[in-house]
């Protein structure tokens, strides 16, 4: 059964007046976290898109370049974000839901990947509005991300400046090479594939992993440079 198909039954098993919050409760099970994790990004991403006050073609579109979605899944994913667009909850209690599906040691690292779907999209039109980024932040605190990891998965994304390859990886200046390095490398394994895929991030969303790859190697290299 493919991811979609089970997002559907999903979406099928919500009683009448239910809303999307009530999928995030019952979706606690390894087995279910692609699922949990597929429509946890649509969901914030659709209360996300009017953060700004407009939901651009962009916006829509940068689904497709964070889920592969085929052609005769589009209404699955569809479905979703459309719940959430018209869902009277709020972005707080998804929040708040989705915090509460991920425990144990991987909880940080895939909610940290769930953030980067979430700044993929608010970045895909070219923009950052500051209304995104206090999104974004209410998030992250609602997640129980510390403020250092917040600040490391939006340099990767947001291009308001140059990002600082130290915050990229989550180290300091003061740090020898050698424990750069060791941050470097140990950021790189936590992007990989099969670490995504364990903690719950669906092989779908697998681009994912490319765009964080490409931050991390980027930040290693300028510092390491720096240091030649």
């Amino acid at each position: 059964m493919s991811l979609w198909s089970r997002i559907q039954d999903a979406l099928s098993a919500l009683a009448k007046g239910e809303g999307l919050s009530a999928v995030f409760d019952r979706l606690r099970s390894p087995p279910e976290r692609s699922v949990a994790f597929t429509i946890a990004v649509i969901a914030l991403s659709a209360k996300m898109a009017k953060a700004d006050g407009r939901v651009t073609r962009d916006e829509v579109m940068a689904f497709r370049q964070v889920f592969h979605i085929p052609p005769a899944e589009e209404r699955a994913a569809a479905r979703v974000f459309n719940l959430a667009r018209e869902d009277v909850a709020g972005f707080e209690e998804y929040a708040a839901g989705i915090a509460r599906m991920f425990r144990g040691r991987a909880r940080e690292g895939v909610l940290g990947d769930l953030m980067g779907g979430l700044f993929h999209i608010a970045t895909a039109d070219g923009a950052y509005h500051p209304a995104e980024d206090a999104f974004l932040a209410r998030v992250a605190e609602i997640f129980g991300l510390s403020e250092p990891a917040f600040r490391r998965i939006r340099a990767a994304y947001v291009a308001d400046a140059a990002p600082d390859p130290y915050t990229v990886l989550g180290v300091s200046p003061e740090m020898s090479l050698d424990q750069i390095r060791a941050a470097w490398r140990a950021a790189v394994r936590a992007a990989h594939p099969d670490r995504m895929m364990a903690r719950g991030v669906p092989e779908e969303a697998m681009r994912l992993a490319e765009r964080r790859l490409i931050a991390i190697n980027r930040a290693w290299e300028e510092i390491a440079s720096r240091n030649a």
